[in-house]
């Protein structure tokens, strides 16, 4: 089960989580391998880690470093999302933050 931000509780879908990381590489060159390896790592991660119930905050920070690692478009996308970006200057702070780890 995954503990969602507002308390709720879901079932953890790999599904989902393929859908999302494919919505996020649109229209990107990621193959579509490398994407489903993505979702494999963080799925055995969440498995090895926990039994019950994980965080959603804990996969959302696996699927964002692991975007971050793939394609920095696809990793702006999704944080665009994740972090619930409200204004043009939040994709900015994001990108500066990519270019400064590079």
């Amino acid at each position: 089960m995954v503990l969602k931000r507002d308390g709720r509780r879901e079932e953890f879908s790999r599904e989902k989580l393929l859908s999302g990381l494919k919505k996020a590489c649109q229209k990107r060159p990621v193959p579509l391998h490398v994407i489903e390896e993505l979702v494999d790592k963080i799925v055995e991660t969440v498995n090895n880690k926990y039994e019950g119930e994980v965080p959603a905050d804990f996969i959302g920070t696996l699927i964002m470093d692991g975007l971050r690692a793939t394609d920095d478009v696809a990793y702006v996308r999704f944080a665009s999302v994740y972090r619930r970006f409200q204004e043009a200057t939040d994709f900015v702070q994001e990108v500066k933050k990519l270019e400064a780890k590079q």
